[in-house]
């Protein structure tokens, strides 16, 4: 027994020890990785976080709201996985940071905030989301007091469905708790379910109401979550890294294999950055001018979450136009609905918009409200005061500086998007010879260019040498034409002859790659349906 123990003990110190020299490793590569260790008194490895140079970036631009949690156990230990992740500039799912740990206490969170604010320089985060376990919050409180932090829609409702039990009640509290109602309206409502299901004196119901403001959007509207309102995110974004790791994995194994995940995550955001670049969408809406302006300002995503808010300003009217000392108050309301209204305040000289509805302030998109002041006032670009660089498709243009960190971890950054592509290149290039040769002598013809100017040599680039054999005219029988021959079938996903698509080798790979890319590349639509949402609860 004892001699077991001892063998275990010294292959869990092995593991430990390489999954360390890995870090090492790779710190070597990208020296802006940041990874810290912490061990017990036998000197066994208890949390291991890590942070990598392109993650820190990531962070630098979109960590203004992050969200986590640790339901992942799926390695060797069955060490929980905690993910800090947020939303980039397409309203996709980044990673910031990853730890191991081996419980789940209000000190090990604690240690792993603390870890994060050093890995980002002491940037602490506007707003937090997590699925609400006591220890997360407690550690959130200590580490974050100031931060706003806002419980999981998705566990919310399933708690509901718990502890009370009744499909009506969590569909009714659902609507309670997403609807953009005053305070004084989501009280009265809040009282008159409770008393409809005579639920008053139970714990769970009398907690939720104490915490409504960790909750209710009568009490969130106005702050800003990007989008998110559950934690699915992070859910998805585990089920995304089952496909990468597997349950026997050492330490070094799941590093490495986590890595490789985030890696095909950031080709989405390459990929992404490239089509927000490729033309503008067709113009759908009457206010064209507008529109035409988001699209060359908002990514691709973004632009298709704002265009809605346009076309809904279209069937709003302004009622009533007030001149006062400080600003000009629009008041605002449905075309047919002149009962319920919005004010959106104008101040002129600094160009400000402020709408009553805040959804501005919510998703830093303009609201319909102040999309008609606009128009009425003639405005035909989006004021700089209505945007956040965040959702641009220029977000990450201002870290083009020569020197530091930031230089380290772009040209990583885009070493990483360049290796990606020349993988999907090389994917479908080499299964055609004339492909392969085309492309082999592209790269070569680039590689020698960008070569002979880095070296300072002026020589004169006359163009990409191409291979002589793909200008080879075809062979000519006695009469003068081209030869025929029977055109062999050849395979629609991998163009080689002798089979068909049905049977070709390739598909297996192609069919795992598209579900594996629609997974990484997907979000939970928090931000679409919030916003829906709350429009809806108004009409």
């Amino acid at each position: 027994m004892y001699n077991e123990i001892a063998r275990q003990r010294r292959q869990i110190l092995g593991d430990a020890a390489r999954v360390l020299k890995k870090l090492e490793d790779m710190q070597l590569k990208d020296p802006q990785l940041y990874f810290k260790a912490c061990h017990d008194s036998r000197g066994l490895l208890r949390n291991l976080f890590w942070s990598d140079g392109i993650s820190q970036l990531d962070y630098r631009l979109f960590g203004d709201v992050i969200a986590f949690d640790a339901t992942y156990k799926k390695n060797k230990y069955s060490c929980p996985l905690v993910i800090f992740s947020g939303v980039n500039h397409h309203n996709q799912t980044i990673v910031f940071a990853a730890a191991l740990i081996a419980d789940e206490t209000t000190d090990t969170y604690v240690w792993l905030l603390r870890q994060l604010m050093f890995a980002m320089r002491g940037k602490t985060p506007t707003s937090i989301i997590t699925d609400g376990a006591m220890a997360i919050r407690n550690a959130v409180r200590d580490v974050f007091p100031e931060v706003r932090h806002r419980l999981c829609a998705w566990h919310l409702i399933r708690n509901a469905t718990s502890n009370v039990g009744n499909p009506s009640f969590t569909s009714k509290f659902r609507k309670i708790m997403t609807g953009d109602y005053e305070i004084p309206v989501f009280k009265r409502k809040w009282v008159q379910l409770i008393e409809e299901f005579g639920i008053e004196d139970k714990p769970w119901v009398i907690n939720m109401y104490e915490e409504k403001h960790m909750w209710a959007t009568a009490y969130l509207k106005g702050k800003f979550f990007a989008g998110f309102r559950t934690t699915s995110r992070c859910e998805g974004l585990h089920s995304v890294v089952g496909r990468y790791v597997g349950s026997r994995y050492d330490l070094t194994s799941f590093v490495e294999h986590f890595q490789r995940c985030v890696a095909h995550m950031r080709f989405n955001e390459f990929n992404a950055d490239y089509e927000s670049t490729r033309g503008v969408p067709v113009m759908q809406t009457c206010i064209e001018l507008l529109e035409r302006y988001a699209a060359e300002l908002y990514t691709h995503e973004i632009f298709l979450f704002f265009r809605p808010f346009l076309s809904r300003a279209g069937s709003m009217r302004v009622l009533k136009i007030d001149n006062t000392n400080d600003c000009i108050k629009y008041i605002v309301c449905k075309h047919g609905r002149p009962d319920f209204t919005w004010t959106v305040d104008f101040h002129q000289e600094e160009m400000i918009f402020m709408c009553t509805c805040l959804r501005m302030e919510s998703f830093a998109i303009p609201c319909e409200h102040i999309v008609k002041v606009m128009v009425d006032r003639d405005i035909r670009e989006i004021p700089r005061s209505l945007v956040l660089d965040r959702w641009t498709k220029k977000v990450k243009s201002a870290l083009n500086d020569p020197s530091g960190f930031t230089r380290d971890a772009v040209v990583i950054s885009r070493q990483s998007a360049l290796v990606e592509f020349s993988k999907q290149l090389a994917a479908v290039a080499a299964k055609v010879p004339e492909r392969y040769e085309e492309t082999r002598d592209l790269i070569m013809g680039l590689y020698s260019s960008y070569k002979a100017a880095d070296e300072g040599e002026n020589q004169p680039h006359s163009g990409v040498a191409r291979s002589s054999n793909l200008y080879v005219h075809p062979t000519t029988g006695g009469s003068g034409q081209p030869s025929k021959k029977k055109k062999r079938q050849r395979c629609s996903v991998c163009q080689m002859e002798g089979h068909k698509k049905t049977t070709c080798p390739w598909q297996k790979d192609t069919d795992n790659n598209v579900i594996e890319n629609e997974a990484i590349g997907s979000d939970d639509g928090d931000m679409c349906t919030e916003a829906t949402a709350e429009l809806d609860s108004n009409s």
